[in-house]
């Protein structure tokens, strides 16, 4: 490969640091493909003959045939995915095959590829949230009323729906997908045709190779398109967010399941049992993912460190790009599938959850708030007021409701009967109707529109 420059060959130890056939090989789709409109660039540019570039392409075409019934044979002497296609091309079609590589290098070659291929994973995930979104919405839906605790500090705090719950998990995805959505549009330039840095001197028309390769334009600096990590940099970065949220999600069910709340049965799909005793029903499954979402954050890092002190243009540091984005696309996908599984199974206990709302003196701000609406006190005096209450019913051993009017009436002459009304956890949580609360028919609507919105 490197010609007439070296009189000996690579040390065994060189050849396989310098090798990265053993994980970038999982690049030989986007590889086919970019010499593929390359190739037809060059024949249309009158380049290449005719006669060698469609020999070129037929090649490409076996090629792909064979690696996708058999896989490639790895070659470590070969160092990558871009010579051991090259290599197959030349023994299939002979000197001809010579001819593909003119007016590009291994550098806007590597770029191409990988950015096809992190597109192609921000697709995949993408698929991936929006069916997790799916199945929030369908629980959601069901539980648009069921109520449940809300917490502060894990502290029973207020009384929500369940429904509003899983909606904010959807809102986080949204969220995701957005962020996910913005570094596609980022990386949709084509670094094809920047060559090794400084462009070439062939007459190329990279607006064709990046329409043919789905590119919206091809990038407008041929030093920035060889040296540019940023698009993997983002989706390792979108993806730390997303295991983050799937992480808090996890660590809900973990807590749910235990027998302190009960608030879910786990699903003998996403769960596993002890080998010691038989009583034991683990959740496995969120807790792998809570522990994955540290490998994504692991994988922005490292790419991160290695970029941060690299000059332009192209350094074999760069070679070490890949096995994060790689790690990091398959570590998200699986916790999207299992996550996803999860949601879809996990039977709730809504008997124990709204026990448990009810505990707590979870209402509390809305006898503030009748205080308030009704006897015009102003707040922070309804807020004693309540304080007051909540110790007399703490001291009476009884729920704030259950507190007799007496009670309430020698604490403020101004409460009258009416605030039994909203006392009860049905009546807070219907009370919530502001824009963007937990009350039902809000959660409701709110479910609709992201129907919309999802498709």
């Amino acid at each position: 490969m490197w010609g007439g420059r070296f009189a000996d060959g690579p040390s065994a130890v060189m050849r396989e640091i310098n090798a990265s056939i053993p994980f970038d090989k999982r690049l030989w789709r986007q590889d086919i493909a970019g010499s593929k409109a390359h190739a037809r660039m060059l024949k249309a540019q009158g380049i290449v003959g005719a006669e060698d570039a469609d020999r070129i392409l037929e090649g490409l075409d076996a090629i792909e045939k064979e690696y996708e019934a058999g896989g490639l044979v790895e070659n470590l002497a070969l160092e990558d995915i871009h010579m051991h296609v090259e290599a197959r091309l030349a023994e299939l079609i002979g000197p001809a095959a010579g001819r593909l590589h003119t007016a590009r290098s291994r550098n806007d070659q590597v770029a191409i590829d990988f950015r096809l291929w992190v597109r192609d994973a921000v697709d995949a995930i993408d698929a991936g949230l929006a069916a997790f979104q799916r199945a929030l919405l369908t629980r959601a839906e069901e539980h648009a009323a069921t109520i449940m605790p809300g917490f502060t500090h894990l502290q029973v705090a207020q009384p929500v729906t369940l429904g509003h719950h899983l909606m904010a998990y959807f809102e986080m995805a949204k969220r995701d997908r957005s962020r996910f959505a913005d570094a596609r549009a980022r990386m949709n330039e084509s670094p094809l045709g920047a060559a090794a840095l400084a462009g070439t001197s062939f007459q190329l028309d990279r607006e064709a190779t990046a329409t043919a390769l789905g590119f919206a334009r091809p990038t407008a600096n041929s030093l920035d398109s060889v040296s540019d990590r940023d698009f993997a940099l983002e989706f390792l970065s979108a993806a730390a967010m997303t295991g983050l949220h799937l992480s808090r999600l996890a660590e809900e069910i973990v807590i749910w399941a235990s027998q302190p709340y009960g608030f879910i049965s786990l699903p003998d799909a996403f769960s596993t049992g002890s080998s010691i005793m038989p009583q034991k029903r683990n959740p496995d499954a969120a807790e792998l993912v809570r522990g994955h979402s540290g490998r994504l954050l692991g994988a922005f890092q490292a790419l991160a460190v290695t970029m941060k002190g690299l000059p332009l243009a192209y350094s074999k540091d760069m070679q070490d790009d890949k096995e994060p984005a790689f790690q990091a696309y398959d570590t998200l996908a699986l916790c999207l599938a299992a996550m996803t599984g999860m949601v879809e199974t996990l039977t709730f206990n809504t008997d124990r959850m709204r026990a448990a709302a009810a505990g707590g003196f979870s209402t509390a701000t809305d006898l503030a708030d009748w205080l308030v609406r009704v006897a015009g006190v102003p707040f922070r005096e309804a807020h004693h007021i309540t304080g007051r209450a909540v110790k007399a019913a703490e001291d009476a051993g009884v729920p704030l409701p259950d507190l007799p009017l007496a009670t309430l009436t020698a604490i403020d002459a101004r409460i009258d009967d009416r605030v039994y009304e909203v006392l009860s956890v049905e009546a807070s949580v219907a009370s919530r109707t502001s824009f963007g609360g937990t009350a039902p028919d809000g959660v409701r609507a709110r479910i609709a529109d992201a129907r919309r919105e999802i498709g």
